[in-house]
């Protein structure tokens, strides 16, 4: 039995560690001031929205299916019985198809056999790889905004969360804010490009400057790329194709958003077969394997003809000049996005410096929800975009023109 004594020795902890739960919160920002779980701004913002009957253009998920092909192919392999395990890696067929897709729009040869994992979405290849290589003592470096899992997985693995900024007007990577943020404690850098939330698409240079901090500092890169074939107009160029980057690359992507199939989460990465061995030993133990009948009409997917990634571009494209029309009639300061399904504007034209209140304002305001900037950001970052609202145009044009029409009497009721 222990004695008063040692139950207050100045050698023993007298507070304990964050929980892991409290980390993955706190990196999220869902930690309250009290210690107590908050709730995420798009639970908020979608609950208003269904409360006011308003559009949702906060959350970034389509509202219409993908192409009929794939949807056959994922009906056949379920009569066909396709509805066990998968192999953990993942199905050969989609393994196959990933590799043939990165030969065939990058010039990037990968084995499918050693360098391939197929994964529940990219959200699930991203914490693989942080949980892999970054713990406590190591620090992970994204770019400011990002994407809140980003937060999230950190804060679970106990590494420290850095970031660089990415500003107004264009958002592409500073070379000298990017070079300050780098430490010989980074341990990954994680690069999310197309660019959620800010649209962005990141330029050759900008990555040549990432791989070569990369190299200097030792860190591996790993890459969000699911919004690779949504661009209009700049080339999406993988790191993985620059010299010096692919011994130390983890290139990640998704059928999610290409397809418009995200209730499906498949996702893989790619990269050299010992790292991604690696992740592949912390990924078996998450889930092991997912969505078998998915991974062979996904692989269908991977092989449809140019024609078909060039046209959802193309029709995304109008959309994101629908709703830009709306937005620049309602005041707006407009940041028309290159990439991703996503518009960032700022709200001072109107006068208004906080956009968090104006987004838990705007569905009773004009029927309309939006997602406010600062939620994807730390502390100085949240301050810096602090006027910042994130639409998504990934809707039916009938939805986006009925969100523009709404928009377009903001202006009036401010």
């Amino acid at each position: 039995m222990s004695t008063d004594a040692e139950r207050t020795s100045p050698h023993l902890p007298t507070t304990r560690p964050a929980a892991p739960w409290a980390r993955t919160a706190a990196g999220a920002n869902l930690l309250g001031g009290d210690g107590g779980l908050g709730i995420t701004i798009f639970e908020e913002v979608t609950a208003l929205a269904q409360k006011h009957a308003a559009i949702n253009l906060g959350q970034g998920f389509p509202d219409e299916d993908g192409p009929r092909e794939i949807l056959d192919a994922a009906r056949s392999a379920i009569a066909d019985g396709a509805n066990q395990y998968a192999p953990g890696q993942g199905l050969a067929v989609l393994r196959d198809a990933i590799a043939a897709h990165q030969e065939r729009f990058y010039g990037l040869t990968v084995d499918p056999r050693t360098e391939v994992i197929v994964s529940t979405g990219a959200t699930e290849s991203i914490a693989a790889a942080i949980l892999a290589f970054a713990g406590p003592g190591d620090e992970v470096l994204t770019f400011e905004p990002f994407y809140d899992s980003y937060g999230a997985v950190i804060g679970l693995s106990g590494a420290t969360h850095t970031t660089a900024p990415l500003l107004a007007p264009d958002f592409q990577p500073d070379a000298a804010s990017l070079a300050a943020a780098f430490t010989d404690r980074t341990r990954i850098v994680v690069v999310n490009n197309p660019h959620n939330p800010t649209g962005s698409v990141f330029r050759r240079e900008a990555l040549e400057t990432i791989v070569r901090l990369a190299e200097r500092h030792g860190a591996i890169i790993v890459t969000d790329e699911v919004y690779e074939h949504l661009r209009f107009g700049p080339e999406h160029i993988p790191i993985a194709t620059l010299p010096g980057a692919a011994s130390r690359t983890l290139t990640i992507s998704s059928a999610g958003k290409t397809f418009s199939v995200t209730g499906w989460k498949v996702g893989w990465l790619s990269g050299p077969a010992e790292l991604v061995a690696q992740v592949r030993t912390v990924k078996t133990f998450l889930t092991y394997t997912s969505g078998t009948p998915f991974q062979s009409a996904v692989a269908l997917g991977l092989g449809l003809p140019d024609e078909f990634f060039g046209s959802v571009a193309a029709t995304l494209r109008r959309k994101r000049d629908l709703l830009g029309e709306g937005l620049r009639a309602a005041g707006f300061e407009v940041f028309e996005p290159e990439g991703t399904f996503f518009t960032t504007v700022d709200a001072s034209p109107l006068g208004i410096d906080d956009a968090t209140a104006l987004a838990r304002r705007l569905p009773s305001l004009i029927g309309v929800a939006a997602i406010p900037v600062a939620m994807f950001c730390h502390e100085d970052g949240a301050a810096r975009t602090r006027s910042l609202l994130r639409f998504a145009f990934c809707k039916r044009f009938d939805v986006i023109e009925e969100g523009a029409r709404r928009l377009a009497t903001l202006r009036d009721r401010v």
